[in-house]
């Protein structure tokens, strides 16, 4: 890994090198914190967890062959390198950021309530089209998920794709001082962590937390359809680069025509000119804006329309964020990952393109504060009025939604169950041969359970 010896570790983290002095100058081969992935040549970064204590590992992954140690306790005299610190999280987020510097390639940040994932797998499909991209994986979107993910990178990566995922104010102050992008990408504004940040307002301020460690010459491309981000003027100076559906943005879309579960068939408009029936393969009017956001960005980076095209129609989706599963007996929506009431809305409306009964099987929504009640009760309101056929629930607040559906629309059949495993034992009764089922809640609510039983 380029200029990460052990000497520059020390150096960046401020920490305090023990072992052999001609040991200083070699080049750890990888980093991780996890010691069942420790590579021979590679710096293991022992970190106490709530439930497990990384630096018991130390001796363990030193006999498989790591080159090193980052320690928060002194080991006193050993017979392998280690480098002790005050914090081995911030020792991790240290060494990124100095691993990212010596690099030099462009970075592409991507933030925003609802989409971060999908818009970012649609920039990396796009991007790929001229570079060697490198992106997130996963959910390792948050202050240790980012700096693993650039620990990733190689001499031979031209570019770098990180999701940046926040929940309180600060964290994304601290991710953009690790990634220092070239290119912000930000897809809306919406409710999700408001228990945290207070308001959209509040959200919005946290999101844009980047502003400061953009690079000179930066590049900000904002969702100019969102009511919050659409108040933006300038970040740090710079002027964003507006993309959605309506022709103001320097980037739309229109002649939106639904292929149902298969996508989304639309004419792009660019600055450097337009795409014809390109196909978005993932359905939903809401991933259009992901393939807006990829296109602007591939105009940054110089790539042609041919080359946009290609990308946005070979992007594919994700486990867990709406991917569709063809299974003999149904048709499932698998988008459980997470959920917030914009995204709940979005996906409940892609629903109704499916074939057979359309039935929502939802969860509770997490972290939307002390209206979290009338958040649900409000997606409810909206499903009683959309043409799907039956929902059913597990949780306390999804109760919510279930009772404000059944009151908006007393024809539909609603059930609710307090419990996840209530609600397993109940659906084999409930389905039907030939349906298409939407499987969305927040993550804590282990939704994906719900995806693996209706595969077997």
């Amino acid at each position: 890994m380029k200029n990460l010896t052990l000497e520059n570790i020390a150096a960046v983290t401020g920490g305090s090198y023990s072992g052999p002095d001609e040991l200083k100058s070699i080049e750890v081969t990888a980093i991780t914190t996890d010691s069942r992935k420790v590579e021979r040549g590679g710096l293991f970064v022992a970190i106490k967890g709530e439930r497990v204590d990384g630096h018991k590992f130390i001796p363990q992954v030193i006999d498989k062959g790591a080159a090193a140690a980052i320690s928060e306790v002194d080991l006193g005299d050993q017979d392998y390198p280690y480098i002790v610190v005050e914090s081995s999280l911030q020792a991790v987020k240290d060494i990124a950021e100095f691993y990212l510097k010596q690099l030099g390639i462009p970075v592409v940040g991507i933030t925003g309530s609802v989409g971060k994932t999908s818009t970012k797998e649609m920039t990396y499909s796009v991007l790929r089209q001229q570079y060697r991209v490198h992106k997130t994986e996963g959910n390792f979107n948050n202050e240790l998920g980012v700096p693993l993910t650039v620990f990733g990178l190689r001499d031979d990566d031209e570019m770098a794709v990180l999701e940046m995922g926040i929940s309180h104010f600060g964290e994304m102050y601290r991710l953009a001082k690790i990634a220092r992008p070239d290119t912000m990408i930000v897809t809306n504004i919406g409710d999700a962590h408001v228990e945290n940040l207070g308001s959209r307002d509040g959200v919005l301020k946290a999101k844009t937390e980047f502003a400061p460690f953009l690079k000179p010459g930066a590049h900000v491309i904002l969702n100019g359809d969102d009511d919050k981000l659409a108040t933006v003027t300038e970040l740090n100076g710079i002027a964003p680069m507006w993309y959605g559906l309506d022709s103001k943005n320097d980037f739309w879309a229109d002649n939106l025509v639904s292929l149902g579960l298969k996508g989304t068939r639309c004419d792009i408009h660019t600055p450097q000119g337009d795409l014809h029936g390109v196909t978005v393969g993932m359905p939903g009017r809401h991933m259009v804006y992901n393939a807006l956001a990829g296109a602007a960005a591939g105009q940054v980076y110089g790539l042609t329309l041919e080359q946009i095209k290609r990308g946005i129609e070979t992007s594919e989706t994700l486990a867990g964020r709406f991917n569709i599963i063809d299974t003999p007996h149904y048709t499932i929506i698998d988008d459980c990952y997470n959920a917030s009431p914009v995204s709940m809305k979005a996906s409940l409306d892609v629903l109704q393109d499916g074939a057979g009964r359309k039935v929502a099987v939802l969860g509770d929504m997490a972290e939307l504060g002390p209206d979290e009640k009338q958040l649900h009760a409000g997606v409810g309101t909206y499903a009683a009025g959309l043409n799907i056929d039956a929902i059913y629930t597990a949780g306390p607040l999804a109760r919510c939604l279930a009772a404000a559906a059944r009151s908006a629309n007393p024809a539909l059949e609603v059930r609710a169950f307090d419990s996840l495993p209530e609600l397993q034992a109940a659906l084999p009764s409930l389905l039907k041969q030939g349906d298409t089922l939407l499987v969305k809640a927040s993550h804590c609510m282990h939704f994906e359970e719900i995806v693996e039983q209706l595969q077997r």
